[in-house]
């Protein structure tokens, strides 16, 4: 079979397909057919895709794709080059350098968007390094400024410092003018956020199933407590993070990794005026989606451009390796983003 001039073959791709599920070995890499476009809709040819822990979630069974992504090949940001434009696009052509969202199928040679969810990548970027961008800023950004208001002067607590969205949100904080408080489970990834703008950083006290951090997060901050927090590991970090904030704290629930229950306090969250909001990319509608696109493309791309942000790149892989990939992830060994390359 021929391959086009973008390196493709004329009529299939090379994907990771999620054979069934279960561990990082059900993953693999087979010939699948291109995508076909519909109207407004590109196909980009992907250089490279970022890894999430939402990857992990679909092998396992536990999160299905939407309907209007292939159900087995993972994969939520990528960047590449557009190679083919469907009817009424208009903002884009072909060879233009780009990165976004998908719903799924980005661990592939290629992948159909709609275009306008799409940001063009700043000049000079690396692909590898564009594709760490898109699920980790955009969530963070859409969560702690856009949901949860944080401005300058404010307390941003994050947990999982040393994840993708975390690095993500500890830089967007420190940009608006607000102080940073990060969770980790070694100091070693909180002293490598620190580099990033980490204000002070917690490894929380864990005995059985109970956690505690709220009386470190009140010391640094005068009593006062945090005035957003971005939660993202869920379970029982919930209440201890109620416990954490500041009357009218917004709390933006983004991950479960730690399990889908919490006990909560209502009383205190009544009497604090607390906010709670859960957050999700993934299942938004096509509009809401389109909005995220314009945030990395109008608010985040010139930070990027201008060097105020940076991707965190912890390791890079070729496509095939991708089972490699996601059993680093689950050992929860990487500090910022796993990327794969085609």
């Amino acid at each position: 079979m021929t391959r086009d001039s973008s390196g493709l073959k004329k009529d299939t791709m090379r994907a990771i397909v999620i054979a069934r599920p279960g561990g990082p070995e059900v993953l693999e890499l087979r010939d699948v057919p291109l995508p076909e476009l519909g109207a407004g809709e590109v196909r980009v040819r992907v250089r490279a895709c970022g890894l999430n822990r939402a990857d992990m979630l679909q092998r396992m069974g536990a999160y299905p794709a939407p309907p209007d992504v292939p159900a087995d090949i993972p994969g939520l940001e990528f960047a590449g080059e557009i190679d083919a434009v469907g009817r009424g696009v208009v903002d884009f052509r072909e060879g233009d350098r780009v990165f976004g969202l998908s719903g799924g199928g980005a661990y592939a040679e290629a992948v159909r968007v709609h275009a306008r969810t799409l940001a063009r990548i700043p000049d000079g970027m690396p692909f590898d390094v564009a594709a760490a961008i898109p699920e980790a800023f955009i969530t963070a950004y859409d969560a702690v400024v856009v949901q949860g208001g944080l401005d300058a002067g404010d307390t941003l607590l994050v947990h999982a410092v040393g994840s993708g969205v975390g690095t993500a949100a500890v830089q967007i904080a420190k940009a608006v003018g607000a102080d940073v408080i990060g969770t980790a489970r070694s100091q070693a990834k909180l002293e490598r956020a620190r580099e990033l703008g980490l204000t002070h950083g917690i490894v929380p006290e864990v005995q059985g199933a109970s956690v505690r951090f709220a009386d470190a997060v009140r010391a640094n901050t005068r009593g006062r407590g945090a005035d957003v927090v971005l939660e993202l590991v869920g379970g029982g970090y919930v209440s201890e993070s109620l416990a954490s904030m500041a009357e009218r704290g917004r709390l933006l629930l983004v991950g479960l990794l730690s399990g889908t229950r919490a006990e909560v306090d209502l009383a205190q969250l009544l009497r604090r005026r607390h906010h709670v909001i859960g957050t999700q990319l993934r299942a938004r509608p096509l509009e809401e989606k389109i909005a995220a696109g314009q945030h990395l493309d109008r608010r985040l791309g010139p930070l990027f451009a201008k060097g105020v942000l940076r991707p965190i790149v912890d390791r890079v892989l070729p496509l095939e390796k991708a089972e490699e990939a996601h059993v680093a992830m689950t050992e929860n060994a990487n500090f910022g983003k796993i990327v794969l390359t085609t």
